[in-house]
């Protein structure tokens, strides 16, 4: 019953990431967003960095330890949902490299401050300080993600 709750809280929470976005908009960059860019003299194509013009800018979702993860990014705000976590922050330059500052409602410290280790505009995987590492896919705009179906079946009745 646990999971199942979690679950549910977890699919409201994406929902929510979601709407912050406008469901995934493509806009990047114009509004002040930092971008991964490659370094001088790299192409970007080798998943170190991400690409010149890869943004941060919009929902991102994926799976992490068998749970659903969902980051959404509009200008400098961040929130992610994972793990029946909900955790808010903002996109800094730390040093010419764009990293998630987040703080979590309940406390938990799993993703609150995250390296962007690569972005392609279509995948994006971040290293996270307490040693997560989530690889997510960039969601369609205007498309609401599917959500897993492999909920247990082996729940308590009343």
């Amino acid at each position: 019953m646990r999971k199942l709750v979690r679950t549910s809280a977890a699919a409201a929470g994406l929902l929510a990431a979601l709407a912050l976005t406008g469901c995934g908009s493509d806009a990047g960059g114009g509004n002040g967003t930092p971008k991964a860019s490659a370094s001088p003299g790299e192409s970007g194509d080798n998943g170190s960095g991400g690409g010149e013009s890869a943004s941060l800018e919009g929902a991102w979702t994926g799976m992490a330890d068998g749970g659903p993860v969902a980051l959404s990014v509009s200008g400098t705000a961040a929130s992610i949902v994972a793990d029946g976590h909900a955790c808010t922050g903002q996109v800094k330059d730390m040093g010419g490299e764009p990293m998630l500052s987040l703080k979590c409602a309940d406390g938990n410290t799993d993703r609150t401050m995250g390296a962007i280790e690569s972005n392609d505009g279509k995948t994006l995987v971040i290293s996270w300080d307490a040693g997560k590492k989530d690889t997510l896919k960039k969601a369609d705009p205007g498309k609401l993600p599917e959500l897993p179906t492999d909920l247990p079946t082996d729940l308590p009745t009343g």
